[in-house]
This record gives structure tokens, sequence and C-alpha cells, in this order.
């Protein structure tokens, strides 16, 4: 083998997440979740929650702008696991192999720390890691050189020895850059055919 360590981003790889699997009970007209989700609770503001901004603070800050949408913004936080339609099976079978054949696996994910708890309760399969890095208890974001090397010194990696998938191109343009064997998620079956060009039997 190649590779001594794999490790796994969450969402879009082993978590199917998104926004409108919550909104589409609460906003039925396409048109009007589109501009909400476009315009009010964005992706941007999403994200400073992956940076370890507070839900409290983030949910209070967008509904002093828009306060006729205050309980669509509220539900963002209190709704939120029912954004998470459930685990890629394909892809948490890959994960269990690689586990058997004793490979230590770590998760790096952009998430906020408030929901990682929750969704580690929710998907037993979150729990299997050896290891996490998570950018909301860190307070630093993927592709941030910092937070890949957080992963590769807590842990004690060699940087060419471990592999990493990310649905993101431009998150593993940033693992990249830090040395490490990484590769676009794009599906189950093309991350077995990385590992195994790699020298894993899965």
């Amino acid at each position: 083998m190649t590779i001594d360590a794999v490790v796994f981003d969450i969402g879009g790889v082993l978590l199917d997440w998104s926004p409108n699997y919550l909104y589409a009970d609460l906003i039925p007209d396409e048109e009007q979740r589109s501009h909400f989700l476009t315009n009010v609770a964005t992706p941007a503001w999403n994200h400073k929650q992956d940076e370890g901004r507070t839900w409290a603070e983030a949910v209070a800050e967008l509904t002093s702008l828009h306060p006729e949408h205050a309980e669509w913004i509220e539900a963002y936080d209190t709704g939120w696991l029912k954004m998470v339609k459930g685990v890629f099976e394909d892809t948490a079978a890959v994960l269990t192999e690689i586990k058997a054949l004793g490979l230590p696996t770590y998760a790096l994910t952009n998430f906020s720390g408030e929901k990682w708890g929750i969704a580690k309760d929710a998907f037993p399969i979150l729990q299997q890691f050896d290891g996490e890095v998570v950018s909301g208890v860190e307070q630093t974001v993927k592709p941030d050189e910092k937070i890949y090397r957080i992963l590769i010194d807590r842990f004690g990696l060699d940087p060419a020895r471990t592999f990493y998938t990310d649905d993101m191109a431009y998150n593993v343009d940033g693992a990249r850059a830090v040395g490490l064997d990484a590769e676009v998620f794009t599906g189950a079956a093309d991350l077995r055919t990385q590992l195994r060009a790699r020298g894993l039997v899965v």
C-alpha cells in the first residue's frame, strides 16, 4: 500500500446534506424558497457558522436584517437535522472496509461545531473515525492551509502517505498544496477505484 491513513470530508461524501430537504416543506413555492436560500440564508451566512460563529449570534444577526423571515431563519438552526437526508451508505461501506484493513481513518470537515455533535449522535458512522478536525471547533475552514496542518500535526500523519477525499475541487487543491494525496470525490465507486490504485483491497 502507498498510503497509511484515509481522511474523509463529510457533507457530500458521507452525509447527504442540503437546506432544500428542510425548506421544501417550510417554503413550498420553489421560487420563494430559492430566493430565501440564495439571498437571505445564504451559503456565505451559513459558512460563518463553519468558521465558528454561534448559531444564536447568526440567527439574531440575520433576523435583525430580515425580520419578516424570522421563523424561516430560526428553522435553519432548530430544524438543521432535517437538512440531512441520511448517510451515503455506499461511502459508509468503503469507510467500514478501510477500518477492517486496519488503517486509521479521520474526518476533516467544514462543519459547525454545535451541529457536529448533533450529527454524530444521529449518524453513528461519524463516531467510527480515529480522529476528527472540525472547522467550527478549530475556527478555520478549508481550503485554508491552517486546517490541513492541524490534521497532519495532530495525528502525526505523513502527508504523502495520507489519502484525502472531498467533493469540492478547491478543498482538494488546498490539500494537495500541503502535500496530501487528495482526489475529488465523485461517488463511492470512483473512491474504491482511487483506493485500489493505491494498493487498498476495498
